[in-house]
């Protein structure tokens, strides 16, 4: 039994709902990332000063410097705060690995709107944490929450996919990966400006906190009020109200043209490289120029930027697959270039290139993926393959930045690449383009 085409009209007005409120979830999501430094460092300085020797930042503290001091180069004390905000995001996207998989799932079964909405309960419980947060143990709470319940981006993936043809479906993945480019170029801005005006001293982050709230609070009745289900099922002949059906015979594709194995396996290869460079670029920048947080700040704000331009006015006309080469072999050539770095304009020029990077691998791969999922599983699939990635992310930034204080610059960006070279062999040796997304063009 086929599922009913979705119109042209009921498509633009599911697009700008998912658009608009992915956005706010991401710009919400990027309010504490410029906050992190001195979020973690209020949180420190409270319990050195009042809490107990055996309470858990105390603890995490004590493992992160027997870390740092296993190495024999001399890392400055300025990074121990660094250090902790990279094994928040570590533990964060391990979380995300082990949920989004029973979330894309619950999304096949339940449908996309109910998933979403549930995802939306934890992200509200998690952020309304934050904003209660006057201990470390408050905070690390509301982090757990939100890793284990963050479902927004894969389930835009999914309806984006849902709701597109073979022809569309290009350019619908890359709106989805804009709205980050554009949430990362102004969310961390905001919540830095915010993070300015205290309104609760137990808390002096309380006002950013709050603010992101207020903006989880708002997208969550959006997606309540004007959210359809989008799940295929739910257009089957005779499913009644938009409810999801049952479907009585399983579209499991029989061929596909590329395994999950491999689509997976590039993903977590390709993330556990760059979100390791990604990390280590503030050190990189401190170390060579002096950079402040304000600099790196601004080097980041251009990336973004620059990514989300690319993302809506070429991106979305590549074909999916060649978006990826372009993007891994840009990634490979900014790794050469950011090991033997001298100069800033070899800095900004190197940024420039990770920026295609950003606004390509991810959304083509993505994209790739949807092509190999049935519509009973397209939900499943998707969060499997996100999950790949996150676990990626979780590793990236210890195994990188291991490298880079163990064996220093060059080496380090100089195995990246390497890796990076192999994430090229995979993409132009054995990926290839589903014929369907050829007929389609």
């Amino acid at each position: 039994m086929a599922s009913k085409p979705v119109s042209s009209a009921e498509r633009k007005k599911i697009l700008r709902v998912i658009f608009i409120s992915l956005l706010l979830d991401l710009i919400s999501f990027t309010f504490i990332l410029p906050l992190f430094p001195r979020l973690l460092e209020f949180y420190r300085n409270l319990e050195t000063a009042d809490g107990p020797p055996n309470s858990v930042l105390n603890r995490i503290l004590l493992v992160l410097n027997a870390y740092k001091q296993s190495f024999s180069r001399t890392i400055n004390d300025r990074y121990d705060i660094v250090l902790l905000g990279g094994a928040l995001g570590s533990l964060f996207s391990l979380l995300q690995a082990i949920a989004s998989p029973f979330i894309g799932s619950l999304s096949d079964k339940y449908g996309r709107r109910t998933a979403l909405l549930w995802s939306m309960a934890g992200n509200i419980t998690s952020v309304a944490l934050w904003v209660a947060a006057t201990d470390f143990r408050t905070f690390l709470a509301s982090r757990v929450i939100g890793g284990l319940s963050e479902g927004n981006v894969q389930l835009a993936t999914a309806m984006a996919a849902d709701i597109s043809d073979e022809k569309q479906r290009g350019s619908t993945m890359a709106l989805v990966g804009a709205c980050f480019s554009i949430a990362f170029t102004f969310g961390p801005a905001l919540g830095a400006a915010l993070a300015k005006v205290e309104t609760f001293a137990a808390n002096p982050f309380a006002t950013a906190a709050g603010v992101s709230l207020l903006l989880i609070l708002i997208e969550t009745l959006y997606l309540y009020l004007y959210l359809p289900e989008t799940l295929p099922s739910s257009r089957l002949s005779g499913s009644r109200n938009g409810s999801v059906a049952e479907p009585k015979i399983v579209t499991n594709p029989t061929f596909r043209t590329n395994s999950y194995l491999l689509l997976n396996s590039t993903h977590f290869i390709f993330i556990l490289f760059f979100s390791g460079m990604e990390f280590s670029l503030p050190f990189m920048t401190y170390d060579l120029f002096a950079y402040t947080s304000s600099q790196t700040g601004k080097l980041l704000g251009f990336m973004g930027l620059l990514a989300s331009i690319l993302q809506g006015g070429v991106t979305r006309r590549l074909h999916p697959l060649r978006a990826v080469q372009i993007g891994v072999v840009a990634c490979a050539a900014s790794l050469l270039m950011l090991g033997r770095l001298t100069t800033e304009v070899g800095l900004w020029t190197a940024a420039s290139l990770l920026a295609i990077t950003t606004s390509t691998v991810v959304t083509g791969l993505n994209t790739l993926s949807s092509f190999e999922a049935a519509e009973s599983e397209r939900g499943g699939k998707l969060g499997n393959h996100r999950s790949w990635g996150q676990v990626g992310r979780a590793l990236g930034p210890l195994v990188f930045c291991t490298l880079y204080w163990w064996a220093g610059q060059e080496v380090a960006y100089a195995i990246g690449a390497a890796g990076m070279l192999g994430v090229s062999g995979l993409v132009f040796g054995a990926l290839k383009a589903p014929p369907v997304t050829l007929r389609s063009r």
